[in-house]
């Protein structure tokens, strides 16, 4: 009886030794899980790049998530699955048919605890170093059990597309966008990240969706130069306008044939004439063509991305807008494009350009007609769509399906817009306020 005695004894301890060690793998393996799962990627890069080989192989086993947390739930229900089949034997020679009642209530309390949530906490709390560390280990378990998981993937997957489910393998390289833009707005709305850099940061990465007639100037705004106006008037015209760049026109303004910079306009005259002490009536034989440069011509529908590209390239930054038809639409520039990502920018000859955007005593906000909705939504961190429309007059008139006379009021997308304005056919400025 004692000999039985000892042996039961000798085999309790033994079973409940094997029961930690599971409890232990099982912290292991829910750690390992959460660590690899919640490391940024661009962390590991930095340290894999600083020479971290546990970095290295963190990447190189998240390369495949699906292959990654198969292997990982599988050695992680083996060893908890068995932990409890262990406890249920010994609790049920200890104290009978009650044993197994008592079995699960302190299997569920020691996995909970000590191979769930401790491990998984430090894993959150410390998830690059807590990667690198496991990955070797995760690395031999995803080898062993790459052909079970495999089978298991192969099912899975068939299940799921009976339920019209289908994996596509490049989804998280698609939602890395949306990602950062999430973590962006989140940022924003609990103070950490301010509003301007939000704003420019989104505006980076915005650029490849968005097409060049967005932010265009349209050709009813552009100042051009007729061909066969005097090179007097021409010289004029240079000196007092705000731009450096002007196209060329002749007979017609559809038809450009060049592009004036003032600075080769000026150096060209300033030779004809002979220099300071020269002679004026010298520029009577001075033709703009032999300065102007060959015009740039790009499709309305290009993304600012590729044309900033193209602008890089070409060592320019002043393109002419034609839509496919060839015809003029506007022009755009590379500060047009640059003040996507960082706002307005202004210079020493327009320090006091007019505020698209005012707000009024009564809570309304008096805005430009021809101001885009995209810089209205970042001026005031409204919503609006701008999909049928680029900017906000076009809005209106999108979804009056008229074009409003001054006085008229609607309310659409949760604001209130009132018609202060038209000139003609265009609406010039508005009253806009949330409804709520």
């Amino acid at each position: 009886m004692e000999t039985a005695t000892a042996t039961l004894d000798g085999a309790f301890w033994l079973t409940s030794g094997v029961i930690l060690f599971l409890l232990v793998l099982s912290g292991f393996f829910s750690g390992s899980e959460t660590a690899l799962t919640a490391a940024s990627r661009g962390k590991l890069r930095a340290q894999a790049d600083k020479g971290s080989k546990g970095a290295q192989r963190a990447l190189r086993i998240t390369e495949d998530n699906e292959r990654l947390i198969g292997s990982v739930l599988l050695g992680n229900n083996l060893v908890n699955i068995l932990a409890a089949s262990l406890a249920t034997v010994i609790f049920t020679r200890a104290f009978g048919e009650s044993g197994v009642a008592l079995a699960t209530l302190v299997m569920t309390l020691l996995v909970l605890i000590f191979a769930e949530v401790l491990p998984k906490t430090y894993a959150i709390t410390n998830s690059e170093t807590a990667a690198s560390m496991v990955s070797g280990p995760i690395s031999i378990v995803v080898k062993v059990f790459s052909p079970i998981v495999a089978v298991v993937r192969l099912l899975v997957r068939g299940v799921l597309r009976v339920f019209g489910v289908t994996i596509d393998p490049d989804s998280n390289i698609l939602a890395v966008r949306e990602e950062i833009a999430g973590a962006l707005h989140l940022g924003h709305s609990e103070g950490v990240v301010e509003k301007e850099d939000r704003d420019r940061i989104l505006g980076a990465l915005d650029l490849n969706d968005r097409a060049v007639e967005e932010i265009m100037l349209h050709r009813s705004g552009i100042e051009m130069i007729n061909v066969a106006d005097d090179p007097q008037a021409i010289l004029e015209q240079c000196l007092t306008s705000n731009h450096t760049r002007l196209p060329v026109y002749q007979d017609d303004p559809e038809n450009i044939i060049g592009v004036i910079h003032a600075k080769d306009l000026l150096r060209a005259m300033y030779k004809i004439i002979g220099g300071p002490e020269g002679d004026a009536a010298k520029l009577r034989h001075f033709k703009i063509t032999d300065v102007a440069m060959k015009p740039y011509f790009v499709p309305e529908t290009s993304t600012l991305d590729e044309q900033m590209r193209q602008f890089l390239r070409r060592h320019t930054h002043f393109a002419l807008v034609v839509d496919e038809y060839g015809s003029l639409q506007g022009l755009i520039t590379l500060e047009d494009i640059l003040e996507e990502i960082v706002g307005e920018i202004t210079d020493e000859f327009d320090p006091d350009a007019e505020q698209t955007v005012t707000s009024g005593d009564d809570g309304q906000f008096v805005v430009d007609g021809a101001m885009t909705i995209r810089d209205l939504n970042r001026a005031t961190d409204w919503n609006l769509p701008d999909e049928e429309a680029n900017t906000v007059a076009g809005l209106v008139i999108h979804e009056a399906q008229m074009i409003p006379t001054s006085g008229q009021v609607f309310s659409f997308h949760g604001f209130r817009f009132e018609v202060v304005a038209r000139d003609g056919n265009r609406i010039t400025e508005l009253k806009i306020r949330p409804l709520s």
